[in-house]
C-alpha cells in the first residue's frame, strides 16, 4: 500500500491525521538528542566527552534531525507550492524582457518545484516559450539555491535573520548573474536543438484543480520521493560531519579558510564546487564548520557553490549548453558567491548570526 492510499479522504478524518502526525513530529524532535545522550552514556556506559562518543551522539542526532526537518518542510511547502507549477512559471516568464525578467524569474524559482534533474527540460521549455536565455538561467540559479530545503534548515539552525539574509543573497545573485550572462548574448552557446525547439499546445496544468486532499497527497509522495533520492547523500554528509565533529582538530579550519585569511571564502568555494551533495547532505558540514569557529559568510559561500554548482547538474546541462557557456555559468555564479561571502563576513563579523 502507498502512501496515497493511506491518506484519510473525509475532511474530518484528514484532519485527525494530519495533526495526530504534527504531534508525533513535534514528540520525535523534542526526544531525540535527549535519547541519544542517554543511549550511549547511561546505558553503555560511554564517557560524554570522549570523540567517538561524540562523533556517534553527532551522527544519529542529526540524521533524525535533519530527517523530521525535511519531512515536515517538504510536505508543507509541497502544499503550499502546488498552487504554483512550473508551466504556470514559464507563462508568466515568456515575453518578458531581461531586467525585470530576471528579477521575476529569481523570485519564482523560490517558490517553484524544481531541481537539477528536471534542469534540462526546464530550460527547454522556457526557451522555447520565449523566455530569454539570461532570464532562463535567472530561473535555473535560484530554484536550486534558495530551495526550502535550504531555507527551513538554515532558519532551524541559524534562525531566521541568516535565513533571509541567504534568500536574499541567493536571489540577487541569481538577478545579477543571468542579466550578465543575458548581457554576454550567450545564445550562441546554446546547442542549436534547443533553439529550434517549438511547444505544440498547452500542456496540462497539474496544479490547476487539485481538492485539498490531493494536495496532502501530493505532500507525502514528494516526502517519500525525496527523501528516497537524497538519503544516501544525506548519511555520507552527516557521516563527514560527525567525523569533523569529533575527530578533526579545530585549527585545520581556522588555519585554511579563516576570517584572517583573505584567500578563506575563496578557499571554501573551491572545496565547494566539486563536492556532489544537496542542501540536507551539506547542511550538517555547514553545522559543524560554523561551530569549528569559521565566518558565517565562509560557510555559506560553501554551501552555495555546493548546492548551486554540483556537478552532476553541470553534466545535465551539458546536454543543452556549449562548454563555453557552462563555463561562463559557473564562472559567473561562483564569483557572486564569492562576493556574496565576503559582504556577508564584513556584515555579520567572524561569528555572527
Amino acid at each position: 500500500m502507498n502512501l496515497v492510499d493511506q491518506v484519510p479522504s473525509t475532511r474530518g478524518r484528514l484532519g485527525g491525521f494530519l495533526a495526530s502526525a504534527a504531534v508525533v513530529w513535534v514528540g520525535a524532535y523534542w526526544l531525540n538528542e535527549y535519547l541519544w545522550t542517554r543511549l550511549f552514556v547511561d546505558l553503555f556506559g560511554m564517557g560524554a566527552t570522549d570523540r567517538l562518543t561524540e562523533t556517534l551522539v553527532f551522527f544519529c542526532y542529526d540524521t533524525i534531525k535533519i530527517a523530521l526537518l525535511l519531512t515536515g518542510i517538504i510536505f508543507v511547502v509541497t502544499v503550499l507550492r502546488s498552487f504554483m507549477s512550473v508551466e504556470r512559471t514559464r507563462r508568466l516568464l515568456g515575453g518578458r524582457r531581461e531586467g525585470l525578467g530576471n528579477v521575476m524569474a529569481a523570485g519564482l524559482g523560490v517558490v517553484t518545484p524544481f531541481c537539477s534533474c528536471s534542469a534540462v527540460p526546464a530550460f527547454i521549455g522556457f526557451v522555447s516559450a520565449g523566455v530569454p536565455i539570461g532570464v532562463t538561467l535567472s530561473f535555473l540559479i535560484a530554484s536550486p539555491l534558495a530551495n526550502e530545503i535550504a531555507i527551513g534548515l538554515l532558519f532551524s539552525l541559524f534562525g531566521w535573520q541568516i535565513a533571509a539574509l541567504y534568500v536574499l543573497a541567493a536571489v540577487t545573485i541569481a538577478i545579477v548573474a543571468g542579466w550578465v550572462l543575458g548581457r554576454l548574448h550567450v545564445e550562441r552557446w546554446v546547442e542549436p536543438f534547443v533553439l529550434e525547439t517549438t511547444l505544440k499546445g498547452e500542456p496540462i496544468d497539474p496544479a490547476a484543480g487539485l481538492s485539498f486532499t490531493q494536495r496532502v497527497q501530493l505532500g507525502l509522495e514528494e516526502v517519500a520521493t525525496i527523501l528516497r533520492r537524497i538519503w544516501p547523500y544525506l548519511l555520507i554528509g552527516i557521516g563527514l560531519g560527525a567525523i569533523i565533529h569529533g575527530w578533526v582538530p579545530t585549527d585545520f579550519f581556522t588555519t585554511y579558510a579563516n576570517s584572517d585569511n583573505p584567500l578563506g571564502v575563496v578557499v571554501a568555494v573551491l572545496l565547494g564546487v566539486p563536492l556532489y551533495s544537496n542542501a540536507a547532505g551539506v547542511m550538517p558540514l555547514v553545522e559543524v564548520f560554523y561551530a569549528k569557529g569559521l565566518a558565517m559568510g565562509t560557510v555559506l559561500a560553501f554551501m552555495m557553490s555546493v548546492v548551486a554548482l554540483s556537478l552532476p547538474e553541470m553534466i545535465l546541462l551539458r546536454r543543452v549548453l556549449k562548454p563555453q557557456l557552462l563555463i561562463t555559468f559557473a564562472a559567473v555564479v561562483a564569483a557572486g558567491i564569492i562576493t556574496v561571502g565576503y559582504l556577508f563576513n564584513i556584515v555579520l563579523g567572524p561569528g555572527g548570526t
